[in-house]
């Protein structure tokens, strides 16, 4: 992916696309029906292609400004022209109370339809040893429930630098089925301030947040734009990757995504080369064992 197709910005400093005019070449991506009960995402060009076929020149420049926007913390594809209703949320024993937990129920978990609840702050993983508090996210800061207000902006983070017909009917979609929550936390490693890693937490629709993961692991690896990541222990359903690394380079960056229930888990991290990338893994793994569902095996 060359640089003049990226730039540094967004809420986590993870490279977004630069604006593309109207005329970007059709994006052609493996076809794709998301999990559970909802219908393949409807794209907004080209016909999709078999998954064991590799795109075109063409075709991998237009899902490179996609992919690069998935591997943030941006949504996928799958919730564009979704239609779903929601579920009915029956009461469960939740995966993991917390440590001020009283007689009362304890203040955050899942329960076993998938939904959690409990403030955003509480569901982030607390500075396990070894970390400190990391650099701010952009304007969202460096552990941040996110307001309403950072909620709508956050949508437009995400939505800038698209092609605009894109925009609107990504902007559409949030409208009709809008972000209930949000989070930020990042991390610094004690004994290295170049190694930060950012957790982001994003709350809607179940099978949206299914279908989203379920892009981003496609766009991660079947362009061929970007290098597979480790696997993360205990969960197989998470997925991660590194962006290409030019010759020389002193900086290398890994993006990590898994769906739990309700909640669109995205993980950011970079360091000097090596990346530490199984000390990082096991932090992403953290996350997501304190957002577990009831009777996960994870």
């Amino acid at each position: 992916m060359s640089d003049s197709m990226m730039k540094k910005a967004g809420p986590d400093m993870t490279p977004v696309p630069e604006a593309v005019p109207e005329t970007a070449p059709e994006l052609v991506v493996p076809e794709l029906v998301a999990p559970g009960p909802v219908a393949a995402a409807e794209l907004p060009a080209g016909p999709a292609v078999p998954r064991a076929a590799r795109p075109g020149p063409a075709a991998r420049a237009a899902a490179a400004v996609v992919a690069a926007a998935l591997l943030g913390v941006g949504i996928g594809f799958g919730i564009l022209q979704v239609r779903y209703d929601d579920e009915p949320v029956s009461a469960a024993a939740p995966a993991a109370p917390s440590a001020g937990a009283t007689g009362a129920g304890p203040s955050y978990g899942a329960k076993a339809n998938g939904t959690h609840f409990g403030s955003m702050r509480d569901l982030l993983v607390p500075l396990p040893a070894g970390y400190r508090p990391g650099p701010d996210s952009g304007a969202y800061g460096n552990d941040t429930e996110l307001s309403e207000a950072q909620r709508k902006a956050w949508v437009e983070d995400e939505v800038r630098g698209l092609p605009s017909k894109l925009q609107d009917a990504l902007r559409k979609d949030w409208q009709q089925y809008p972000l209930k929550g949000g989070g930020v936390r990042s991390f610094t490693a004690n004994d290295s301030d170049a190694v930060t890693a950012t957790v982001w937490l994003l709350q809607y629709h179940q099978e949206a947040v299914k279908a989203d993961d379920a892009w981003v692991a496609v766009l991660g690896s079947d362009t061929g734009l970007f290098r597979l990541g480790p696997q993360v222990p205990g969960h197989a359903e998470a997925h991660c990757y590194l962006p290409a690394l030019d010759p020389g380079a002193e900086i290398d960056s890994m993006h990590c995504s898994a769906a739990v229930g309700d909640l669109r888990v995205v993980f950011n991290s970079e360091g000097v080369v090596p990346l530490p990338k199984d000390r990082l893994v096991t932090l992403f793994a953290q996350q997501l064992d304190r957002l577990a569902l009831p009777g996960a095996s994870a």
